[in-house]
């Protein structure tokens, strides 16, 4: 069966995937909120309290190149639909474990969570494969932009699930679970159910039409053969730097207020700032790194990674903390759309599932070890250390560029 490119399709196609991302990220974030808490009663340990965050990154991370390798294989939706499922039975697992007062149960289901959000967030992927290159930018933002539903509609949910457990005679703190399982239930139908034609089928019609790109033609290339072109070394500069410095930071801002007697108001306002840059620009910045260019855009994004992480130890009036980590944020989100629209641009369909899955997992154990280093730092260290260093990790997309630059040879066609 032939599939032709239309833009109504891959509209369609964006906002099925953006509808289903914000319902996952909903019930996430949901769950983030009170699963330090559960995992201090459940173990009776407090010093437990961050075990299962540090699960759910795990489970991203084992997922991650598998998905992109069943993606490659049995196309996005099926893919996608699979990972929701995931979750599903993770928030069932989960909230089961509440019941049953299980911690080992508890921790079990947060690592299916954790793998459901490692396919979950390859959605971005499928938005690029639905879109002509110049627009692939501007889809992933769409994508990406998904995060502040979830960052607005996760805490909200948080207060009346748990009541409405309560007052069934369950454990209140199991609410973001249930509610997460009919969240993660509804997206994946959608997937099933409206993400046709498969993203996939469209990206190998796009470059049938484009004999110049020869994606469907060329075999796929060596893993070491792929991570030696110009492009996907930028697109790796900026995607594993940028999540590094940006969990580096946002992970003990909280702890650094509070350590310095600031009320919770101020830290959420802080946070709420982070999470905006992060997230709530998405549908300007996409658009920018296509009128601009990938490397720009990383550049540009790894500049405001370095103000912010410099700014943040300046401080501690809240004002100029809430600066800072949107200053972070808003250059973690530049790094994350440029860099993944630069990775989909440089690889054929063939190629695309082995090198992304990669890719993912790269970032996804980078933002576990950043998660744990940071708290360790912090008491070793100080907070200052903690934002040179982000600026110092911060430099290595701006100096990759700036290398590649002046070796024009290396630099591949249409990498502006």
């Amino acid at each position: 069966m032939t599939i032709v490119y239309s833009t109504r399709a891959a509209r369609r196609i964006t906002w099925t995937l953006f509808i289903a991302q914000s319902l996952a990220s909903a019930a996430l974030i949901a769950n983030t909120t009170v699963v330090p808490i559960i995992g201090a009663e459940l173990s009776g340990r407090p010093a437990l309290a961050g075990l299962p965050g540090t699960l759910l990154l795990l489970g991203a991370a084992s997922t991650a190149q598998p998905a992109a390798q069943l993606m490659q294989r049995l196309g996005s939706r099926w893919s996608l639909a699979l990972g929701f499922s995931m979750g599903l039975a993770g928030m069932l697992l989960s909230g089961g474990a509440l019941l049953m007062q299980s911690f080992p149960i508890f921790l079990l289901g947060l690592l299916l969570i954790g793998g459901a959000r490692g396919v979950v967030d390859q959605s971005r992927y499928a938005a690029a494969d639905a879109h002509e290159p110049a627009q692939r930018a501007r889809a992933i933002s769409t994508i990406v932009f998904a995060g502040t539903i979830g960052a607005v509609v996760g805490p909200a949910l948080v207060g009346p699930s748990g009541a409405l457990l309560s007052g069934l005679g369950l454990p209140a703190l199991s609410g973001p679970m249930w509610i997460g399982a009919v969240l993660f239930a509804v997206a994946g139908a959608l997937i099933a159910a409206l993400l046709r034609p498969d993203p996939r089928q469209i990206t190998r019609s796009l470059a049938a039409g484009h004999p110049t790109a020869q994606a469907d033609a060329r075999d796929a290339r060596p893993l070491r053969a792929v991570m030696r072109l110009p492009n996907t070394q930028r697109a790796l500069a900026a995607l594993v730097t940028g999540q590094v410095v940006m969990v580096l930071i946002m992970a003990v801002t909280g702890l650094h207020m509070h350590d310095h007697h600031h009320g919770l108001d101020a830290v959420a306002t802080v946070i709420m700032a982070h999470t905006l840059g992060m997230y709530g620009l998405s549908v300007l910045t996409g658009p920018l790194a296509d009128r601009v260019g990938r490397s720009r855009a990383i550049g540009g994004g790894a500049l405001l990674l370095i103000t912010g992480s410099l700014l943040a130890p300046t401080s501690l009036q809240t004002v100029w903390l809430a600066l800072a980590l949107f200053l972070v944020g808003l250059g973690w989100n530049l790094c994350y759309i440029a860099g993944s629209s630069l990775l989909a641009d440089g690889l054929a369909p063939a190629e695309r599932g082995r090198i992304q899955g990669v890719t993912e997992l790269m970032i996804n154990l980078a933002s576990a070890a950043s998660s744990l280093g940071s708290g360790i730092l912090l008491a070793r260290l100080s907070y200052a250390a903690l934002g040179m260093l982000g600026a110092l990790i911060a430099l290595v997309p701006l100096a990759l560029i700036g290398w590649q630059i002046t070796v024009p040879a290396r630099v591949a066609p249409g990498d502006a």
